[in-house]
């Protein structure tokens, strides 16, 4: 399916100002995002042609990883293209004319509200949980009431007529969240290409030795794995699935030769993509690039 630059569409879980909608607005400005209830239904537009491609968020410095991202995607037939790291800058949000003064209670996310004790404490407000940030200030906004405020992203006061008044509440300044940028092709980088990752799944059984022979490969050839993460599967404890991410593409020479180690020893190995590194990764590595500047820009309670 082709599209002019404009009519190009990317999907992603939550509502309209969500952090995830911000991601994607970072990640492809201009583009027109499309918001989906659920991960499945972003993937799935993107299956049936509705979009172009989904972010989806895979991890959070603060809350870990995000469910259902290591089944959903191997059983999609879809790529991953990309990563983006969202940091997370909460903002309390009002109807226009209220002040500090006059918030009573405070309406957001429950993940969000364990990120805004501080402000919680300090100004005596009351919690309130809510769906999602995003739906949070599309309630403030439609009550009208200047005692019941919202903490979510700035993009979702200018989205919902909104006037901030504090910003970057949350308690941990480092507050970030990882996303898979996924697609129906695969768009690798040409081998020699630096600074990219490959993200792969596999299956190991459940008996002495199996993860250490599995993983052997890698150390003996220098690699770093940034994520690793183990699942059952379908309900066995006979396996385990786990989830990778290491640096290098897998038709380099030291990649290579780990993977083929790996095939040896672990079941059902796939990769799931084969990537460009963020910038914000390398930035926050200390790696040298010629791009550091256009860091970051979401959290899993969006």
């Amino acid at each position: 399916m082709t599209h002019a630059m404009t009519d190009k569409i990317i999907a992603f879980q939550g509502t309209l100002g969500a952090y995830s909608d911000l991601a994607c607005r970072t990640v492809k400005p201009g583009w027109r995002t499309l918001p989906c209830k659920t991960f499945a239904g972003a993937i799935e537009a993107v299956q049936t042609g509705r979009a172009d491609l989904a972010m989806l968020a895979c991890e959070n410095s603060l809350a870990g990883r995000v469910p259902d991202i290591h089944t959903l995607l191997p059983a999609s037939g879809l790529h991953i293209v990309g990563e983006h790291f969202q940091r997370i800058e909460h903002c309390l949000l009002g109807v226009p004319g209220a002040r500090l003064e006059d918030i009573k209670r405070v309406h957001t996310h429950p993940v969000a509200m364990g990120q805004i004790c501080n402000l919680l404490r300090e100004r005596g407000l009351t919690p309130v949980t809510e769906f999602d940030t995003a739906g949070a200030a599309e309630l403030v906004a439609l009550w009208g009431k200047k005692e019941e405020a919202a903490v979510a992203s700035e993009l979702a006061a200018e989205l919902n007529g909104l006037e901030i008044l504090l910003k970057n509440v949350e308690d941990a300044k480092h507050n970030t969240t990882r996303f898979y940028i996924a697609s129906r092709t695969a768009e690798r980088p040409a081998c020699g290409t630096p600074h990219v990752m490959t993200t792969l799944i596999f299956n190991v059984k459940n008996i002495p030795g199996a993860l250490y022979k599995v993983l052997g490969g890698f150390a003996t050839n220098g690699l770093n794995m940034t994520r690793l993460e183990s699942y059952m599967t379908g309900g066995s404890f006979a396996a385990t699935r786990f989830l990778m991410d290491v640096e290098g593409h897998p038709e380099e020479d030291r990649l290579g030769k780990a993977l083929s180690e790996l095939e040896f020893f672990a079941e059902n190995a796939e990769i799931l993509g084969v990537y460009t590194q963020s910038p914000f990764r390398r930035h926050m590595t200390g790696a040298p690039s010629e791009d550091q500047t256009s860091g970051p820009a979401d959290a899993i309670s969006g």
